[in-house]
């Protein structure tokens, strides 16, 4: 006997970090998951493999959410192996190398406002068209994953990050308020200092570390305890809850 069937789910970035936590999390609670994933195959395939060895439905799905003909191929193949989207976790993104903003070139803050925003709009748009009752679809709900960084601004590091996540925000709130009449859930997450892989690619692989002292709570969080809240805002015990901005960061 199979889990019961909580909906068809993508997640963008489900191959690493949160994106896997919320994936594994999601495929036990009965959803069919869509581990979406840029370059790391292997990431990917370990996650579904995790999934369906526990009993779980799942598929991998490679595109780079900033290419719209990728998200619409990557939209058209979760159709066909899953059936209808009823849940998306927007939380692919990037960061970059700790900078000034005098120091950034536009190639840097394009590919972060492509990725980080472009990217969630994009699969946000065709998860409505495929959600909406308008559209003829049964509602669903979308998370998308934001940071603290959108209220901290991370001066000296990552203000293009920062500014990226605050669009992301403004984003959730609009969305929001536009869709709730056609049975679809809008939330985010911001997540504070997690220990993800993430730090490292931005060239400080040990920040969690170094900043936990600023985290009321004197620790990092966990990508199992980001999924927690995403999970939850996924399911029906979130059924009045839509436009929220949710802080999982220790109180920083």
């Amino acid at each position: 006997m199979g889990k019961p069937q909580s909906g068809v789910l993508l997640v963008t970035g489900g191959g690493r970090g949160i994106g896997a936590a919320t994936a594994r999390l999601a495929a036990s609670q009965g959803w069919a998951v869509a581990v979406n994933f840029v370059g790391n195959s292997l990431a990917a395939d370990g996650v579904v493999r995790d999934i369906r060895a526990g009993g779980g439905q799942a598929i991998t799905a490679q595109a780079d959410i900033s290419d719209e003909a990728q998200v619409l191929r990557l939209f058209q193949q979760i159709d066909a192996k899953l059936g209808r989207l009823t849940g998306l976790v927007n939380n692919a993104g990037v960061v970059d190398v700790s900078a000034r903003v005098d120091e950034m070139s536009a190639a840097r803050i394009r590919r972060m406002l492509d990725i980080n925003v472009l990217g969630s709009f994009l699969c946000a748009r065709e998860a409505v068209r495929r959600m909406s009752t308008r559209h003829g679809g049964g509602g669903g709900a979308i998370v998308n994953v934001s940071s603290a960084a959108s209220r901290l601004g991370s001066p000296g590091q990552y203000v293009d990050y920062a500014a990226a996540k605050g669009a992301v925000d403004a984003f959730t709130i609009g969305l929001a308020k536009e869709v709730a009449s056609e049975g679809i859930r809008v939330n985010a997450v911001r997540p504070g200092l997690i220990e993800t892989e993430i730090h490292a690619s931005g060239g400080l692989p040990d920040r969690v570390n170094q900043l936990k002292g600023q985290v009321p709570m004197q620790r990092g969080g966990t990508a199992d305890e980001v999924a927690q809240a995403i999970v939850w805002l996924l399911s029906d015990g979130a059924s009045y809850t839509t436009m929220s901005l949710l802080d999982v960061s220790g109180g920083r």
